[in-house]
């Protein structure tokens, strides 16, 4: 028993000392909205136009890369479309699939997973939660364009080639994979640009909590128990799947059940597709991450 107890505060601690830098920015995020009313919206289009895209270069340029990241980005898009194919199955009046499937589906793989792998599981996690991301995001084009669009279909994909994340993702690859020499001061500045990324992403998510309203409650608690219910049959058919070395299988733990991205409620905005009620997915889902990722880390780390 005394072990046990033991075993547990230690667990405790751990996971403490990993989420509380987190949640601290997010916290000062909502302060300062709160206070001083700041509009971040302006200081989210540079970090995604110039200081991700910097993040991303910098990582991935350098990151390992090859035939040994397969069965994680297999498991990465797995995890994407596995919870699609099940809200399908679940589409009725009150739940639209167009309206749910994102929640479900593309989850906040950049301003929670970035820095979280990186605390919780080191430098390696890191650079793959970053591929990760940019796997997460392209998908979620292409779905945008699909599915969501009524209008534009395959048009809209176009954009995907004119993102600034994908356009350094793919430099960053080619330079890797190709050995090519990278001028290192070249290398610095984008580190430099890079650092500034996580911060504001984890700033601006605290400044959106400044939103919640008690109206969306309802709607806010079924997308939580549902991302969870969905995010774990996806985690399922991954480990049963694809066998994957135990810090990978740690990272898709979090991967298939992290609350869902913002980017969610800019596609419900521009396709009409019930902005309010994503919003309230997408709010109370990150709220709720305080409870929930201590409960998902415990479970990664027992797996080591």
């Amino acid at each position: 028993m005394f072990y046990l107890t033991e075993y547990v505060l230690s667990m405790l601690a751990q996971v403490t000392a990993i989420l509380f830098p987190i949640f601290a920015l997010v916290i000062a995020g909502f302060i300062v909205n709160k206070t001083l009313k700041i509009d971040f919206s302006g200081l989210n289009t540079l970090n995604m136009a110039v200081f991700v895209p910097s993040l991303i270069f910098s990582a991935l340029s350098q990151a390992p890369l090859g035939k040994e990241q397969g069965p994680l980005l297999l498991a990465a898009i797995l995890a994407l479309l596995i919870p699609m194919v099940l809200i399908a199955l679940l589409r009725s009046q009150s739940f639209n699939f167009r309206t749910w499937a994102p929640a479900m589906c593309f989850r906040n793989s950049g301003n929670l997973a970035i820095p979280l792998f990186g605390y919780a599981f080191g430098t390696l996690a890191s650079e793959a939660a970053i591929l990760l991301f940019v796997v997460s995001t392209c998908v979620h084009v292409i779905f945008g364009g699909l599915v969501l669009s009524s209008s534009r279909g395959l048009s809209s994909l176009a954009s995907l080639f004119k993102m600034p994340l994908f356009i350094a993702a793919l430099v960053a690859m080619v330079v890797n994979l190709a050995n090519l020499p990278l001028y290192p001061p070249l290398h610095q500045a984008a580190e430099l640009l890079g650092q500034a990324a996580i911060p504001i992403m984890l700033l601006s998510l605290g400044s959106q909590m400044t939103n919640l309203k008690l109206n969306g409650l309802t709607i806010g608690l079924q997308s939580i128990g549902l991302s969870l219910v969905t995010g774990a049959v996806a985690y399922c058919m991954i480990a049963l799947l694809i066998p994957l070395p135990v810090l990978q299988q740690q990272m898709m733990v979090l991967f298939c059940m992290l609350p869902p991205a913002v980017m969610n409620y800019l596609y419900a905005v521009q396709f009409d597709t019930e902005p309010d009620k994503v919003a309230s997915m997408i709010l109370y889902g990150n709220a709720a991450a305080i409870i929930t990722l201590p409960l998902l880390l415990s479970y990664a780390f027992s797996l080591s």
